[in-house]
């Protein structure tokens, strides 16, 4: 597997993607507003840098690379830091780093600017003689001004993408579901074992802190096997996939045991700090669905379909059966048979439906 074809790695390139083209998008738009109040005209050469298509092609690379830089930062790391945090106390104490994190960056690109703009070296001394006008110059205050706007924006879509979900963003903006669409998909229905009787014993605010790390100890296996989060209901998740991106691999099947090992390994660390380590039974049906958004006072991508009715009895089903995992027969038809046996379980009677449906249990290889 090539390191783009990893779906861990393009899931976070995705994300700090995303930085770079804001603060681009951004940038261009800063730009055509200052030339149209200057009418195009450089009014302070002594401290600005007139724009040609050199320094432009210069400005726009550096400004997309300054957001990737702040992407990887902000996804790989401080997102991370301040993530119990509220939202307004993380725009907050991000935008304090980051401003000096671009002071430093404002410091450093400008020299080289200058010339390109004036054809000379880095250690020209017109450069610096230009470099030391600008530091005491409106420009720099202005600049300083419009990377704070491009941080602000940056943070704003960095929290509302992990309220949301990356790509349930990226479905508003690009539109993909205005319309209703038949899709066909993967769903998996996953709930906590004894999960009640948990909630009772640990309280209120300690229950929630243990759905937290239960549900952060999940979120790597979904991505790296192409899953996508539907909805968090209580103690229970809805996973789904595209069909093709389920079934390549096995991806559905191989998430489920992936997530269970992440939870065998952080079994200590939950036992200690709860008392109980957390485990978990899931349904798996593939079926046609509706896609489309919907909601009058709050939007949301929804899916509508009998599927989501037949996915969740499935899982249901797991608990009498004594099972871990339990797919339909739907699903065990379009799967390969590399690396995967199947367990046959016999034709069973779902809730409202009266045609006994045929359920398995896969087993990895």
């Amino acid at each position: 597997m090539t390191l783009f074809s990893n779906p861990k790695f393009r899931y976070y390139l995705k994300r700090i993607l995303s930085f770079g083209i804001i603060w681009l998008v951004l940038s261009w738009f800063i730009l055509l507003i200052e030339s149209m109040a200057t009418e195009y005209q450089n009014q302070r050469p002594e401290t600005d840098i007139t724009i040609t298509w050199n320094i432009f092609l210069f400005a726009s690379l550096a400004v997309f690379l300054v957001g990737i830089a702040m992407g990887a930062v902000e996804v790989l790391w401080l997102g991370r830091l301040f993530k119990n945090r509220s939202f307004w106390q993380k725009i907050l104490y991000k935008m304090g780093f980051y401003l000096l994190f671009m002071l430093v960056i404002n410091l450093v690109t400008f020299p080289i600017a200058a010339s390109i703009e004036l054809g000379s070296t880095i250690m020209d001394e017109q450069v610096w003689h230009k470099f030391s006008n600008y530091i005491f110059s409106p420009t720099f205050l202005s600049t300083m001004v419009s990377l704070a706007f491009s941080i602000f924006v940056s943070l704003l879509y960095s929290g509302i993408s992990d309220h949301l979900g990356h790509n349930v963003l990226l479905n508003f903006f690009s539109g993909r579901y205005h319309q209703p669409k038949e899709e066909s998909r993967v769903f998996m229905f996953l709930d906590m074992k004894s999960s009640t009787s948990l909630a009772e014993r640990l309280g209120n605010k300690v229950y929630f802190r243990f759905l937290s790390d239960y549900y952060n100890q999940l979120s790597e296996a979904i991505i790296k096997y192409k899953g996508e989060v539907y909805q968090y209901v209580g103690d229970e998740i809805v996973v789904t996939w595209k069909k093709d991106d389920g079934l390549q691999n096995h991806n559905c099947i191989r998430c489920f045991y992936a997530m269970k090992q992440s939870l065998q390994k952080k079994s200590t660390y939950f036992e200690q700090t709860y008392g109980v380590a957390p485990s978990f039974r899931a349904g798996l049906h593939l079926g046609q669905v509706t896609t489309g958004e919907i909601g009058a006072l709050k939007k949301e991508i929804f899916f509508t379909g009998d599927v989501l009715n037949v996915t969740a009895r499935i899982q249901k089903l797991c608990k009498p059966m004594q099972k871990e995992i339990v797919i339909s027969e739907e699903l065990a038809n379009e799967l390969t048979p590399n690396n995967v046996q199947l367990e046959p379980l016999g034709n069973t009677k779902l809730e409202g439906r009266q045609k006994p449906v045929e359920l398995f249990t896969p087993h990895l290889d």
